[in-house]
């Protein structure tokens, strides 16, 4: 165990008197780079899926509007001819993109319908506000578009056990909810009722290729980090070892290192920021001062020693 963990850790040939054990650490070694190459390719091909399935996501809650408008219909017990009629209602059932991509992603919810009948009932039917708007004797358009904004909004993706569905079925969730609520709130805002056109679909990005590009190098970058920068952290993290660093600070501190010297059109500012916010949400309270204070130091070290690299007026200043 000492020789493979010497040969680890230094990464140096293996050395030994005895062959055999040579041999063995150095099957043990070849064996681990295999593993790590093999999880390496494997998260980031899954990365990338994940990424694509916000898409889908967002087709789903959009079509569980009009679920629930399926379900409202062949509800006999309260009358929700103001919710059918909807404006918005009528245009995401008649748009024949949502149709397309709907079933080409298979993000409605037909095989579910029970489900969504019990939401109507237990969620949507116990809301005051769609209540309040279905005794409206000629809701206006701004009505109209109030109570869709609400529906998605606060039934759907609020505290509700819709929303509990969704945290359930979709492991991130957490973090794909608020792209996805800011879909919906765009497409939401796309429609004019007054005007011909139909209602608009937003992509998860205006350029996926350049946005794959960019995920795809982050990630493989921050994976293999050459060893000079994990010294730089190490030099400028007082009093700790970089192996001793909570892992999420180090995954940060890797990335954004990543970021600074292999994007020239991102200002070393913008880049602090995004990982300084990163921190906030998901490492530890003091992580954000601390992220500031190393990222800070680093960026003015990696541009001392010429290795960032900015095109553009002001992208390398980072006070």
């Amino acid at each position: 165990m000492k020789v493979f963990n010497s040969a680890f850790e230094n990464n140096k040939p293996v050395e030994h008197d005895d062959p055999k054990v040579v041999k063995t650490v150095q099957e043990s070694l070849d064996l681990y780079k295999k593993t790590v190459k093999k999880d390496l390719d494997y998260f980031g091909k899954n990365l990338v899926k994940e990424v694509e399935k916000i898409y889908t996501h967002y087709l789903s809650v959009l079509n569980l509007g009009l679920a629930l408008a399926d379900a409202a219909e062949a509800d006999k017990k309260i009358n929700h001819s103001n919710f059918l009629k909807n404006s918005w209602i009528k245009a995401l059932r008649q748009s024949e993109e949502l149709k397309k991509e709907t079933l080409r992603l298979h993000a409605g919810w037909e095989k579910k319908s029970d489900q969504v009948k019990l939401w109507l009932r237990d969620v949507v039917k116990q809301d005051a506000e769609y209540m309040d708007y279905l005794d409206r004797k000629a809701p206006s358009a701004e009505d109209q578009k109030r109570i869709v904004n609400h529906l998605f909004r606060k039934i759907i993706l609020g505290k509700t056990i819709i929303n509990d569905y969704f945290e359930e079925e979709v492991l991130r969730w957490a973090e794909d909810r608020e792209i996805i609520k800011g879909m919906v709130d765009k497409t939401i805002k796309s429609f004019n009722p007054e005007a011909p056109q139909p209602i608009t679909l937003y992509s998860l990005s205006l350029n996926w290729e350049e946005d794959l590009q960019f995920i795809e190098t982050l990630y493989h970058g921050s994976a293999d980090l050459p060893e000079e920068y994990y010294q730089l952290i190490a030099e400028n993290t007082r009093n700790w070892e970089v192996e001793r660093l909570p892992l999420t600070d180090r995954a940060i501190l890797e990335m954004a290192i990543t970021e600074m010297i292999s994007f020239p059109g991102i200002p070393v500012k913008v880049t602090i920021n995004e990982y300084i916010e990163l921190a906030k949400a998901y490492s530890t309270p003091k992580s954000r001062q601390f992220i500031n204070g190393i990222l800070d130091v680093i960026s003015k070290e990696l541009k001392s020693r010429g290795v960032l690299k900015k095109s553009g007026r002001g992208l390398m200043d980072n006070k």
